[in-house]
């Protein structure tokens, strides 16, 4: 290979000082040729000797940075260039090259000794020059370096038709100008300027190497036209979002490190494309990238310096969906990572299904209790406005009807549901109660989840619920279903209740049907019970049977206990004085019936007498005879009650008229008798007495009577 390029091929070698073993070659033949960028590869290998600098009639240049992977700086830094022909610089005083006459540029021109030694290339690096001099007698020129000096626009080129390299690195570059003539141009190195736009580049259909790194770019543009484009490099740049990639048919390698990107696109229209270098960018979710995974010809990716980098299943997400690559994060990939990768991704797929349904359902349970919770409102908001007039006795029928069936404004139902539906983008809000088991606790949320209660609960989940919490249910909704949690959680110890319209004491009364209780929380919100000053204390003894422990979550001392039976115990007793037996056994259950009948028939007394010690009405085992009397009738109750009374006083009114009507025929029909009786009475011996008169005759009338009625 030497020989085929001694003395006839310039040689430009570019490396990254850490990875100096897999160096970027470009030649450059002396005729009009293509220009040939070689790499490390399965198929192609140009060694590079260690002194390969040394051999005769190549030209290397050296740099930190690589233009293939290495570095954010894939181009040579200047700071360790070197231009040699064999042994020999190129230009030992090249800045006596440099005419500065009468005109506003500089002169460059060169001796025709050193023409002949380097016909086709130019270096004026580290001149100083702040515009670019004029190059007479130079059209042949194919290599010209302006590294390192300050100029500041790009112009005095135009007539330098077949340049192939043109390297302005490390100046102050604002535009791209001045290479509209410039068709030949293979490799343009515009690095580490102050360029803001790509632009300009419209003639340079020919290009193979744009290098743009160090720039102030933040959109990239008008590259659609450069087909033969095969290196971009956009690194250290201002660019937050990719796109207008397309055309860059022949693009193998783009470099865009050390940007501000977030969103990745058209990537998967670049059919070549084998190495993308995103490292140290602000990319944070795998939705951002998701058109590398549509790219076929990806084999090798960075993405590390970012967010998403930082992920647990980062690597394994990232194999799943790109199985062609073969290194990321300039790491090989092998078979079995590839496999790992597809498993716990996998199952991290599974979790994350699992975790999303788990939020649909916390997103609809939350919907639900809110559409509860505005029922709720709602009905009691009608409830507060309704007149005066519909609590009477009357009228307790309708307002009982009202209560029953939570009432919804139609305009409020429409206006909830169309805002909780377009929040959840579509969840619907349809369940107007629900029932939740948490643990040790069964939430029921609505009047509706009363009815749970009756369903076939099996015998383990029925006997872990230790606390029941009724939301949004009114208390006297509440009263009918206690005597089944008895039956239905029989290790139920502590009841909870928010919006439920606790509103007097002797609703407390009702928890008295309870097998047993000890804690009881009531919520101020909806509650206006827990405003009152003693309402623990009457709950204390009323339901003092049941050793309470705790109330709203305070313990119950003994000295709470005292106190509750001195402020309430002779309220009790006089609640309790004036109930006959009858009444009292309504109270209790057949066990305490037993129990009465047997105090009773021990003093020898009967079961509905009067007794005038008042001490049997507290002997009755368990709960106290006198807190019997304080019980609680819920609204249905007295409106069934006093439908019955009302019944029994109508049948009763309806009887007596009755009676008094049918005494009054029957008194009417014996005055008319006593007025027609003596008439009656001498009409009756007459006729007798006319009968008898001729005995055979009457004698012979009765022989045919009696024939005729045995005929």
């Amino acid at each position: 290979m030497c020989q085929g390029v001694q003395r006839t091929a310039t040689v430009v070698l570019y490396f990254d000082e850490q990875h100096c073993h897999n160096p970027y070659i470009y030649i450059f033949p002396p005729a009009d040729g293509r220009l040939s960028p070689l790499s490390r590869s399965k198929k192609l290998y140009v060694p590079v000797a260690p002194n390969f600098a040394d051999i005769p009639g190549m030209e290397v240049k050296y740099g930190a940075g690589s233009l293939a992977t290495f570095g954010d700086s894939s181009f040579p830094n200047p700071s360790k260039y070197r231009l040699q022909q064999g042994c020999h610089n190129a230009s030992p005083n090249i800045s006596d090259n440099i005419i500065y006459g009468n005109t506003a540029f500089p002169l460059v021109h060169r001796t025709a000794e050193e023409k002949m030694q380097h016909s086709d290339r130019l270096t004026l690096e580290r001149q100083k020059l702040t515009v670019c001099p004029i190059i007479d007698g130079e059209e042949h020129l194919r290599l010209l370096s302006f590294q390192h000096n300050c100029i500041t626009r790009i112009q005095n080129i135009s007539n330098l038709q077949h340049l192939v390299f043109l390297d302005l690195y490390d100046n102050q570059i604002e535009e791209i100008s001045g290479l509209t003539t410039l068709r030949s141009l293979r490799v343009l190195l515009l690095g580490n300027n102050r360029i803001r736009r790509i632009s300009n580049l419209d003639n340079l259909v020919s290009l193979d190497v744009l290098d743009l790194h160090g720039n102030q770019i933040a959109i990239i543009e008008n590259l659609h036209h450069l087909s033969d484009l095969r290196v971009l490099n956009l690194a250290r740049n201002c660019l937050t979002y990719i796109e207008n990639l397309n055309g860059l048919d022949s693009l193998t390698e783009l470099n865009l490190r050390y940007n501000q990107i977030r969103i990745v696109k058209d990537v998967d229209t670049l059919p070549c494309l084998q190495r993308l270098f995103l490292s140290f960018n602000n990319i944070s979710r795998f939705d951002d990238i998701l058109c590398l995974a549509d790219s076929a010809s990806l084999s090798d990716i960075t993405l590390d310096g970012n967010p998403i980098a930082q992920e647990a299943f980062y690597k394994h997400t990232v194999l799943h969906h790109m199985m062609q690559l073969r290194q990321l994060d300039m790491k090989k990939i092998t078979e079995e990572e590839r496999r790992m990768a597809s498993v716990a991704l996998r199952k991290e797929e599974e979790k994350r299904r699992e975790s999303h349904k788990q939020t649909l359902l916390k997103e609809k349970k939350r919907l639900t209790i809110s559409n509860i919770a505005h029922q709720w409102e709602s009905q009691q908001n009608r409830s507060a406005h309704l007149p005066s007039s519909q609590e009477n006795n009357e009228d307790n029928e309708s307002s009982q009807n009202s209560r029953s069936t939570p009432y919804v404004f139609p305009e409020e139902t429409r206006s909830l549901d169309s805002l909780l539906n377009k929040g959840t983008q579509g969840l619907p809000v349809l369940d107007s109660h629900l029932v939740e088991i948490e643990g040790d606790t069964v939430y029921l949320y609505g009047s509706g989840a009363l009815e749970s209660l009756d369903r076939n609960w099996s015998v383990q989940t029925a006997g872990s619920i230790t606390t029941i919490s009724f939301n949004f249910i009114d208390f006297d909704e509440i009263v009918p279903v206690l005597p089944k949690l008895r039956i239905r959680f029989p290790n139920s110890l502590h009841l909870k209740f928010k919006e439920n319209n606790l509103a007097v004491l002797k609703q407390f009364n009702a928890l008295a049907q309870l097998r047993r209780l000890e804690q009881l929380t009531v919520d101020a919100q909806g509650n206006p019970v827990v405003t009152f000053t003693l309402w623990k204390y009457y709950v204390m003894f009323r339901l003092g049977h049941f050793n309470l422990q705790k109330i709203n979550g305070m313990e119950v001392t003994q000295n709470d206990m005292v106190m509750a039976e001195n402020l309430f115990g002779v309220l009790a007793y006089v609640a309790s004085s004036d109930v006959p037996y009858c009444r009292l056994l309504s109270f209790l259950g057949d066990c305490r019936k037993k129990q009465l009948c047997y105090l009773l028939e021990a003093k020898g007394k009967k079961l509905g007498t009067a007794s005038e010690d008042g001490n049997d009405r507290r002997k009755l085992g368990g709960e106290n005879a006198n807190r019997l009397a304080l019980n609680y009738t819920t609204r249905d109750s007295q409106t069934e009650k006093l439908e019955e009374a009302k019944d029994r006083k109508d049948f009763c009114h309806s009887y007596i008229q009755d009676l008094v009507k049918e005494a009054a025929d029957i008194n009417m029909k014996n005055e008319s008798l006593q007025k027609l009786w003596p008439q009656m009475f001498i009409e009756l011996v007459r006729d007798a007495v006319i009968e008898i008169r001729n005995k055979d005759s009457y004698m012979k009338l009765c022989l045919q009577r009696i024939a005729s009625q045995k005929s």
